[in-house]
C-alpha cells in the first residue's frame, strides 16, 4: 500500500514520466498484411448527398487501429467542412461492425516498450470519439454484426444508431483487465436503473431488439433489408435529420425482447448492482443464486469472477462518476485511466488479460491482485490521479464544440 502511495505521489515526477516515455526496442511490428494500407482500412464511399466511412479490417473484426482513428478524425472534419455533405453514415465491411480497439496490437507494443505509441492510440480515439459526439452534420451509425468496446464509443454518441437481428453489443474490457471507456462511463451509466454497471462489470451481451429497447439505439430492422436501407440513404438529397429519421423508420421493426432477455430482469439487476462496491454486489449476487432466482445471478457470477478484480473496482467507480459528467469529462477521466493502465505502475492486468484471452488463450490469467478484497483504495486511486505537468491531459475543443451534458 505504501509503494502504491509514492506512486501517487510520483505522478508529478520526472520519475514516474520517465517511465512512459522512454521506454524503447528494436523489435518489429506484427504483420497485419494484407491490409498494410492505412487507407485501405477506412475505405470511402461517396453519395451525392452523403459520405460514408467504412471500416474493413474484417479479418480482424474490424479493430480498431491508431492510423485508423487518425483517419476517421480527418476525414470526418473534412466532411463536416465541406458544405455539400449532407450527413456521414458509418459502417463496418464483414460481420462486425467494430470489435473493440486491436489489444493484440496494443499488447505487442507494451512488450516492446512503446508506451508512447499506445498513448498516441488511446488520445487518437479519444479525440475522435468527442468529435463525434459533437458532429455539427446528421451522421448515422450502421451496428450490423459484432460492435464490442470502442466500437461504441465511435458510433453511439452520433445522432441515429441502426441495429438489425445480427446485432452483438458489449463491453467485455473488465474480463481483458482493462476498463469501458471510448466514452463508455458516459452512455452506460445513463441506462435504465443500473443495467449500465451490470453491463460493464459482466461483459454480458445485448442483442438489437435490446439495444432499441433500453435506448441504446434508436432504429432497427433485419439485417435482410439493410441493402434497401443503405439504397435509401445513397439517394437522398434532404440533410433534414426528420426526413432522414423517417427513412430510416420506414423499414424498421417492431420488436419487443424476448423472455429470456437480461431486460426482463432489470428488477434483479437494481437489487444486486446497486450496491457501492463489489464486494456488496458479490454477496448479492451470491444471495441470489442461492436463493430463488435461476441461473441468470451464477451465470453472471462466474463472468465476474473472472475478471481482474482490479478492473473490477475500477470499472464500478468509472461508472458512478460518469453518471454526473459531461461526454468531455469522461473522455478526459478515462484518458488518464487509460495510461494508468498501460503504464505497468500498479497492475500488469491488462497485458496479462490480453495475453490469456487473446494471445495465448489458455483463459487462465494471473491477476494482480488475485482477490477483490486485496484490491486497496489506494491501488483505484492511481488511476482517477490527475497526471503530471510533464504529463499532459486530453485536451479536447470544449470551447468551439459544445459537450454533452
Amino acid at each position: 500500500m505504501q509503494r502504491v502511495k509514492a506512486l501517487i505521489k510520483a505522478r508529478h515526477s520526472f520519475q514516474t514520466l520517465r517511465f512512459l516515455s522512454h521506454q524503447r526496442c528494436f523489435s518489429a511490428q506484427p504483420n497485419y498484411a494484407p491490409y498494410n494500407d492505412f487507407q485501405d482500412q477506412v475505405l470511402v464511399e461517396g453519395k451525392a448527398k452523403s459520405r460514408a466511412a467504412i471500416l474493413n479490417r474484417p479479418f480482424a473484426l474490424n479493430s480498431l487501429t491508431t492510423s485508423m482513428a487518425s483517419r476517421l478524425k480527418k476525414l470526418y472534419e473534412s466532411w463536416e467542412e465541406n458544405p455539400d455533405i449532407g450527413f456521414v453514415i458509418m459502417k463496418g465491411n464483414g460481420r462486425a461492425f467494430c470489435s473493440g480497439v486491436d489489444a493484440v496490437a496494443l499488447y505487442h507494443l507494451l512488450n516492446e516498450g512503446k508506451v508512447e505509441d499506445c498513448k498516441r492510440f488511446f488520445e487518437t480515439l479519444y479525440k475522435f470519439v468527442y468529435l463525434q459526439g459533437t458532429y455539427l452534420k446528421p451522421h448515422v451509425a450502421i451496428l450490423d454484426g459484432i460492435t464490442m468496446g470502442c466500437g461504441g464509443g465511435i458510433s453511439l454518441p452520433g445522432m441515429f444508431h441502426l441495429v438489425t437481428d445480427k446485432t452483438v453489443f458489449a463491453h467485455p474490457e473488465a474480463q481483458l483487465g482493462f476498463h469501458p471507456d471510448s466514452g463508455a462511463s458516459f452512455y452506460l451509466s445513463r441506462l435504465p436503473g443500473y443495467l449500465g454497471e451490470c453491463l460493464a462489470l459482466t461483459g454480458e451481451k445485448l442483442n438489437g431488439v435490446e439495444m432499441i429497447a433500453c435506448g441504446l439505439a434508436t432504429h432497427y430492422c433485419l439485417n435482410a433489408r439493410l441493402s434497401w436501407v443503405e439504397e435509401c440513404l445513397g439517394n437522398m438529397m434532404n440533410d433534414d435529420p426528420t426526413v432522414i429519421e423517417s427513412s430510416l423508420a420506414q423499414y424498421g421493426d417492431l420488436v419487443y425482447p424476448d423472455r429470456s432477455s437480461i431486460l426482463h430482469r432489470i428488477e434483479t439487476i437494481d437489487k444486486c448492482f446497486c450496491h457501492d462496491t463489489i464486494e456488496e454486489i458479490i454477496d448479492s449476487l451470491e444471495n441470489g443464486a442461492a436463493g430463488a432466482y435461476d441461473d441468470w445471478c451464477r451465470t453472471v457470477l462466474r463472468k465476474m469472477k473472472e475478471a481482474s478484480p482490479l478492473s473490477l473496482k475500477v470499472t464500478l467507480r468509472s461508472i458512478r462518476e460518469g453518471r454526473f459528467q459531461s461526454l468531455d469529462q469522461c473522455l478526459a477521466r478515462e484518458y488518464r485511466m487509460s495510461l494508468a493502465a498501460i503504464s505497468k505502475q500498479v497492475s500488469n492486468d491488462f497485458s496479462e488479460g490480453v495475453r490469456a484471452r487473446l494471445v495465448d488463450k489458455d483463459f487462465a490469467p494471473k491477476w494482480d491482485p488475485p482477490r477483490v478484497e486485496e484490491v486497496s483504495k489506494d491501488m483505484v486511486e492511481y488511476y482517477f490521479t490527475p497526471l503530471g505537468e510533464l504529463e499532459p491531459e486530453l485536451l479536447l475543443p470544449t470551447a468551439l464544440r459544445e459537450p454533452y451534458i
